[in-house]
């Protein structure tokens, strides 16, 4: 017999845990009311005696309470009542408490690895934490559905950021307006910012604006150096002055501006990489920000976005020192490369600076990719014409519907009639469905299967609900930065954002995890397979697309399918559906689930196999998605690289390498540090393990960390294979 616990799992039935709870109720009886151990027994025995296959275990303890009053141990029954309804209050008690004591005593797994950029024994971020367990608290208590918190704790689904839930004001991702506060001024703190006009001041100012932004927001933030060319050439023109003045050669004055102005962009650069990876802001960490690369995003500032990509290429090659001074790999900021006619040809202009992104990559991990040419064939706007532009944060990309005709209801500064406007816009946050739990919930039952998705998918468009109705009841006041002095919006004091949350203005997401075994269980297939596992692949991500556009053409919300970071989380899908389903060869038992749409990491496979495989998922993936292949050290074979990037331009939107670049403070070794078979991360070379002396930067879900993870994920990196390695093909 299989007994159904509260929160949906089986279990063996156990007559001893009966027998031990009736014995505890006994001792807190008179003796006469106390049940013998053969009355004990035999209302073991009538439960056994009803011969069900399962039951439910409030259905056992209602048996047990009429089975005692049956044999006159009324007092018996009220003590096992009281017992029962203890219990009961128990597991509904409020368990912030312990939560805090834990985080405070660092014995909290969870939140010592729930962000491996996030160091959970520093004060700012257990400051942060300590916010979290509270705002998480609150949103289960009061502000969820008992039902949505439910299938939350069950692995059902993942109500994303419920840490930041609390406050009504706080969104995901977004791209900031730099280039209208830069240009037409801001406001921090009550302080105007005005013009800057010079290259050194606008990237100086920039990184306090981006804190700022950072600060009043929990996802990632990018911004382009597109909004910084113009100050390239404010540098320049001051400069050409100087020294025109002073009466030099027309010859004389060409050089010493160069001169100077390459050092103002180095000092620039520098100022804004050492600020960006020195300051912290409310979140506990330095800015989650991306920088987009993007030459030919404004064509009359390409010579001056030219020379800012390669003075970031190449103080990023360098790294960041390390607490022992040795260069390192800094997580932030994540650089986002746009390949291009322009640079992407031997005999382009500018494919000296993608020979040199590519010597970044082996060496550093970044920059990530996007393909100006897949991604114009993707992403089109309302008159057909396709548009390029960075994502927010790791991997969410806004979708361009009504970037022309929304006109301009941010109210934004520098807003142009007739052209895309993507600066300024956000996404709302982001609720993700647990595909594999649907697959083994169906057991194999196609009809079901479908039908159990529905169900799934109506769970998470509520939880979408609640998100955005939260989420709308905001006014500008409550974070200026954003809403009032141009970084998303520049409305009026006390104006309500609602519209920003409609109209394909900003983007909320649907995001899915586990595909590779949700398919493999249903067809026996990988999702790899070109065959039978690809072709229902495929069809799960075209369901999810039909659920985003009815709910988007019912509301006029803009619902995305969203190909889910999931870090911290694919552990516990992994844990609730071993509890849930048992140990099944090939789906459950590993202490990870695949993210989104991706290869499972220990499937062998090449590099440019892979990568045009999940070009069609990333496809079906509007509203965020990126791919990547695992390398060996290719710091010595840059035609491989090169080779690689030619292939993301041609067949695939976004993607990434990712390579090693580790070092060991005990002994200095420069290479990769290495996973026991315990999840135990050492030196190879000296056989350290003291995460405090080792510096390992790894990409996790789109973007690099450097505080290292959960069992679940750690176990994940271990088996990645590798995609491309020093082998002639």
């Amino acid at each position: 017999m299989k007994v159904i616990k509260r929160d949906g799992h089986m279990v063996d039935w156990c007559p001893a845990k009966i027998e031990e709870a009736i014995g505890k109720a006994n001792l807190e009886v008179e003796e006469e009311e106390r049940a013998s151990s053969v009355q004990i027994k035999n209302i073991v025995k009538y439960i056994e005696s009803l011969g069900k296959k399962r039951i439910l275990v409030e259905d056992i303890q209602d048996i047990i309470e009429m089975k005692l009053m049956a044999i006159g141990k009324y007092s018996l029954a009220k003590k096992y009542i009281t017992y029962r309804y203890t219990r009961e209050l128990v597991r509904r008690s409020n368990t912030t408490d312990q939560s805090i004591k834990e985080l405070i005593d660092g014995e909290n797994e969870y939140w010592n690895t729930e962000n491996s950029n996030k160091n959970a024994r520093v004060v700012t971020t257990q400051r942060d934490y300590l916010a979290g367990i509270t705002s998480t608290d609150i949103t289960r208590r009061f502000l969820l559905p008992e039902d949505i918190v439910q299938a939350h704790d069950d692995g059902i689904i993942h109500f994303h950021d419920a840490d930041y839930f609390a406050q009504n004001v706080l969104h995901n991702c977004d791209l900031i307006n730099l280039d209208d506060m830069l240009q037409n001024g801001t406001n921090m703190n009550g302080v105007m910012i005005e013009k800057p006009h010079k290259f050194l001041t606008a990237m100086t100012i920039a990184t306090q604006l981006i804190t700022a932004v950072t600060s009043s927001q929990y996802g990632g933030a990018t911004i382009t150096l597109t909004h910084l060319a113009p100050f390239v050439r404010e540098s320049k023109k001051r400069l050409e002055k100087k020294y025109k003045a002073r009466k030099l050669t027309k010859a004389q004055t060409e050089k010493f501006v160069m001169e100077d102005l390459k050092k103002e962009i180095v000092d620039g650069v520098q100022t804004f990489q050492y600020q960006i990876n020195s300051m912290t802001n409310t979140n506990g960490q330095a800015p989650f920000l991306s920088v987009c690369m993007y030459v030919g995003e404004d064509p009359e500032y390409k010579e001056e976005v030219a020379m800012i990509i390669e003075e970031f290429l190449n103080q990023r090659i360098e790294g960041m020192k390390n607490e022992k001074g040795v260069y390192i790999t800094p997580a932030f900021p994540k650089l986002l490369y746009v390949l291009e006619e322009e640079n992407i040809k031997p005999d382009s202009k500018y494919y000296y600076l993608t020979k040199l992104a590519a010597k970044c990559t082996a060496k550093r991990m970044v920059p990530d990719y996007i393909s100006e040419k897949v991604m114009k064939e993707l992403k089109k706007n309302e008159f057909g014409e396709g548009e390029c532009y960075p994502c927010m944060g790791c991997r969410s990309f806004l979708t361009p519907d009504r970037s022309i005709s929304l006109g301009n209801i941010a109210k934004a500064k520098n807003y142009k009639e007739g052209k895309g406007k993507y600066y300024g816009r956000f996404n709302q946050g982001v609720v993700t469905i647990n595909l594999v739990d649907v697959a083994l919930t169906s057991d194999k039952d196609f009809e079901l299967f479908w039908k159990i998705m529905d169900e799934r998918l109506e769970l998470c468009h509520r939880a979408l609900k609640i998100r955005h109705k939260r989420l709308s009841k905001a006014t500008s006041d409550v974070a200026p930065i954003l809403w009032q002095h141009g970084a998303l919006a520049r409305l009026e004091k006390g104006e309500s954002i609602h519209e920003l949350l409609h109209h394909g203005y900003s983007t909320i997401s649907l995001g899915y995890a586990g595909l590779y075994e949700c398919v493999k269980f249903m067809t026996g297939h990988s999702h790899t397979d070109n065959g039978a596992g690809k072709e229902f692949g495929l069809q799960v991500m075209e369901y999810l697309n039909d659920a985003c556009k009815r709910w988007k053409a019912e509301e006029d919300i803009d619902y995305s399918v969203y190909g889910t970071p999931i870090e911290s989380t694919t552990y516990k899908f992994a844990k609730c559906l071993k509890e849930r389903f048992g140990v099944i060869k090939g789906i459950t038992d590993r202490d990870y689930i695949t993210n989104s749409y991706h290869v499972p990491v220990f499937e062998e496979i090449d590099a440019f196999t892979k990568l045009k495989l999940e070009s069609e998922f990333q496809r079906l993936s509007p509203g965020g998605a990126i791919s990547y292949i695992e390398t060996a050290n290719l710091q010595g074979n840059l035609d491989s690289v090169m080779e690689v990037i030619k292939f993301i331009y041609d067949n695939i939107m976004y993607a990434e390498l990712n390579t090693k670049s580790d070092y060991c403070q005990e002994c200095g070794y420069d290479g990769e540090i290495l996973i026991d078979d315990d999840l135990e991360w050492y030196c190879p070379n000296c056989g350290n393990r003291d995460h405090a002396k080792l510096n390992v930067a790894r990409r996790t879900c789109g973007y690099i960390g450097a505080n290292f993870w959960n069992k679940g994920r750690t176990q994940e990196i271990k088996e990645r294979v590798i995609h491309l390695d020093n082998k002639d093909l």
